[in-house]
């Protein structure tokens, strides 16, 4: 069997595969490009865990192919070393040395010697988390406790001095994990994160979205009071249905403005079922803490009237196709999915193992509370109203 070619791709058709991967363009799109398979593209793109490398630039003091050249041609003309030297305003140690490193006088070729030093000049420069043993054991730690790294970041900055610890960004831990030639993390420790992606995806990717179904008499959410928008007053919830197979399902309830989390076990799918859980759960919180709530156009809550009608809490539904309506609640399931992955049996978990779920996202501190964690944003409402 005929052994295919080896591939390989200029600067130029790299740059291309870079720009376009940081676009959101697929593993198999970029291949259509070069006519390739995907790949072949992964092979550029995943030893560096789809982060691009840094540009790479020669030092001002090394010595440049041209000088290179002279060294060269002084060599075949039978110059000293300390001429060629004079000659390029280098000292005579400095020509010494790159002769001697590159096959030495009679073999000595330029072009040769500066592919040489190109190569030999890739040094990589060791990370924070490499150098801090105690720093990294504890970004290790709040890994595994399924903290982003950005909540990382952030609790570094806010408790470094208490703690007496170093701060780290979130970009040094993300390249810790993806970036395998800087030795730091293993690759195993990037399943804690919420993609559990091997590699780095870009922002800008695809997303499909979901066609929701119409509610008779449903209440549009641009009905919904400013202040409710705004998030400056607690107790404005969204809410939504996680599904998974055998008919199990569990709905997922966020509080606008503390990000404050509450899962509830639900039997089916059915409005009658849905709208039940929502009603017991309701009764868990004060009526000054659960004024509103905003859900999809799924028809698990088709009978929103009765929930309404037993709980005097509002409800507004988002337009279609439209989850940035419900921004923290769509964020919340995404985090979700590290608890409870799709094809996960949701019916196997108990309230109580709900509850415990719900407990750990309260307790992870958030960018967008200045690092505080949902619960305590959550309990300084309830105490205000004490």
């Amino acid at each position: 069997m005929k052994q295919r070619r080896r591939i390989y791709y200029s600067a130029a058709q790299r740059d291309e595969m870079w720009d376009r991967w940081r676009r959101g363009h697929s593993l198999h799109d970029i291949g259509r490009l070069f006519h390739r398979g995907h790949s072949s593209v992964l092979s550029v793109l995943a030893p560096s865990g789809g982060i691009r490398p840094p540009p790479r630039t020669r030092s001002r003091l090394a010595l440049s192919l041209a000088e290179r050249e002279e060294i060269s041609r002084g060599l075949v003309a039978g110059r000293s070393i300390r001429a060629i030297g004079a000659a390029l305003g280098r000292a005579p140690s400095t020509i010494s040395r790159e002769i001697a490193r590159n096959a030495g006088v009679k073999l000595y070729r330029a072009a040769k010697a500066d592919k040489h030093a190109w190569q030999s000049a890739l040094r990589p420069k060791p990370c924070k988390l490499a150098l801090d043993g105690r720093l990294r054991q504890i970004v290790i730690v709040k890994l595994k406790r399924r903290w982003s790294p950005q909540q990382i970041a952030g609790w570094l900055k806010r408790e470094a001095a208490k703690i007496k610890a170093a701060t780290v960004s979130h970009e040094t831990i993300y390249k810790s994990l993806y970036v395998q030639t800087r030795g730091v993390l293993k690759k195993e420790m990037a399943r804690y994160l919420r993609s559990q992606r091997q590699m780095r995806r870009s922002r800008h990717a695809k997303q499909a979205t979901d066609r929701r179904g119409q509610i008779r008499n449903a209440v549009s959410i641009s009905e919904r009071p400013a202040s409710v928008a705004d998030r400056a007053v607690p107790g404005h919830w969204e809410g939504d249905l996680l599904c998974g197979p055998s008919n199990s399902f569990v709905a997922t309830l966020v509080e606008r403005h503390s990000r404050y989390v509450m899962l509830a076990k639900v039997a089916s799918s059915h409005t009658e079922a849905v709208v039940d859980a929502l009603i017991r759960q309701a009764k868990h919180l004060p009526e000054q803490l659960y004024k509103s709530l905003t859900w999809d156009r799924g028809h698990e809550l088709a009978d929103h009237q009765r929930f309404t009608m037993a709980t005097k809490i509002a409800v507004y539904f988002c337009d279609p196709q439209s989850p940035w309506q419900r921004g923290s609640n769509e964020n919340t399931n995404r985090l979700l999915r590290e608890y409870l992955p799709k094809g996960t049996d949701l019916s196997r978990h108990s309230q109580a193992q709900l509850n415990k779920i719900a407990r750990e996202l309260n307790e992870r501190p958030r960018k967008t509370l200045d690092y505080q964690t949902p619960a305590e944003r959550f309990n300084a409402c309830v105490a205000s109203i004490g």
